[in-house]
């Protein structure tokens, strides 16, 4: 059977703009029999994606080698070359392709050897059930999906970092000419570097749920914590990205461990789960600006007492800015349920972080947060009042008074902002383009009689 190409039903209609650029996900079907090949067809046959076939593994083999695929389903029973086997090849050649088997009850013991050899991510029984292979299909196809988004982002990251490189070159060259030009793009591209690292925290919490800006509130607490311990500018920086940055790893983690509170994963799901920390400094690694920030994030889950993960180390070994994010990420994973699943508020919270004081926590770190937090619930409510306004209502000077978010749940500006004509025109575009009328919570400073 030679190998189908995508007939009218599969080419997709309607996309944004951005996806315009990008081909469709493919799905590669691979079976000796033309019934079960018509049928996968049918079952997953969609809007969003191409479907293609081929007869045989050595055909499929020929196909992954012109063709970059998504995700990949085989039958175990082929002639020649049998669906485990294939996957195998796949594996080894094409680790990224998700890989799906599909074999019969009499052959589930190979099917389960085929998963370890071919670390196969699913395998069902023959007949199988339409709705959970094509559900399969789906999370293979947004895992994939997020894997390319990923990589992109690390590429242009690495590419801004080694502008930035040239240009500290550059700038060192005129040093001694004292010009306040090369003050100014100094400022301009690492203002534009540490943009990119904002932006690349929101695309990592995109996968939604308790998680959807953890990083940037982490961030905001841990800065407040260094500013007040009196670290410098450049241990408050990599402080800074580092909480950005400190679920990095969780890219490499299946959404159902990610979507369990951490205190409800079984033995097999807490080891995958600790393992972050270590994967999220390996994804920094390339990145030498990024070593010290990596560091920190190797270590946010170290306890003082010792018995954290993934180095056992404790007190003073743990370095200080990893004991002030371990305290301001616990926080925010305790108000948001991530930790035990229920949400305790502001109180609560404060008392449940003094039970850890002095085995979790850095006994210093946390009485300098917990001081932070009880002034700011204090004062919060006395400092400024908001207001809503339209987009038509905007002036430049404005200062957002809360978070500017879009309906799909993306971070476009944060609190605090201050909003200049040239932004205020790109929110009014923004408007336009999504066809949705806009409300920003602008700040009123606080009356005084």
């Amino acid at each position: 059977m030679t190998p189908s190409t995508p007939d009218s039903a599969d080419v997709p209609n309607g996309r944004n703009v951005a996806a315009q650029n990008a081909p469709p996900p493919i799905v590669l079907c691979v079976d000796d029999e033309p019934n079960i090949l018509a049928a996968l067809r049918r079952a997953l046959r969609g809007p969003d994606r191409s479907i293609v076939t081929a007869g045989s593994g050595a055909e499929g083999l020929a196909i992954l080698r012109e063709t970059a695929i998504d995700v990949v389903i085989a039958d175990m029973r082929m002639p020649g070359m049998d669906g485990a086997q294939f996957l195998e090849r796949v594996q080894k050649s094409w680790p990224d392709t998700i890989r799906i088997l599909l074999t019969g009850h009499a052959d589930t013991t190979a099917a389960i050897a085929a998963v370890n050899r071919g670390r196969i991510h699913r395998y069902f029984n023959k007949p199988w059930d339409e709705s959970e292979v094509r559900a399969a299909v789906n999370q293979g196809l947004e895992r994939a999906a997020l894997q390319r988004e990923r990589d992109r982002l690390h590429a242009l990251t690495h590419e801004q970092n080694r502008a930035l490189q040239a240009l500290n070159e550059q700038l060192e060259k005129r040093s001694r000419e004292g010009t306040q030009e090369i003050a100014q793009a100094s400022g301009k591209l690492k203002s534009s570097f540490l943009t990119s690292i904002k932006v690349f925290s929101n695309v990592l919490e995109l996968r939604g749920g308790q998680l959807r800006g953890h990083g940037r509130r982490v961030a905001a607490s841990a800065r407040a914590i260094a500013q007040a311990m009196g670290q410098n500018e450049a241990e408050k920086q990599d402080l800074f990205v580092a909480a950005l940055l400190h679920d990095i790893g969780h890219v490499g983690l299946p959404d159902a461990i990610l979507a369990k509170p951490v205190g409800r994963l079984d033995p097999e799901e807490l080891a995958q789960y600790q393992h972050h920390p270590v994967l999220g400094e390996q994804l920094l690694m390339p990145l030498e600006d990024l070593h010290e920030a990596g560091a920190i994030i190797h270590e946010h889950h170290e306890r003082y007492d010792g018995l954290g993960y993934p180095d056992r180390k404790g007190g003073g070994e743990i370095r200080q800015s990893a004991r002030i994010l371990a305290v301001a990420d616990a926080f925010d994973e305790l108000q948001s349920g991530h930790l035990g699943g229920a949400m305790p508020n502001e109180e609560e919270t404060r008392i449940l972080l003094r039970q850890g004081r002095g085995t979790q926590f850095d006994p210093e770190v946390l009485d300098v947060f917990l001081q932070i937090r009880l002034a700011e619930t204090r004062h919060a409510s006395a400092v400024t009042t908001a207001i809503p306004v339209t987009t038509a209502e905007l002036t430049p000077g404005m200062v957002l008074a809360a978070d500017f978010v879009s309906p799909q749940g993306v971070m476009l500006l944060v609190a605090g902002h201050v909003l200049t004509e040239p932004l205020i025109r790109r929110i009014r575009q923004y408007e336009r383009r999504i066809g949705e009328s806009i409300r920003l919570q602008i700040r009123i400073a606080p009356f005084h009689a």
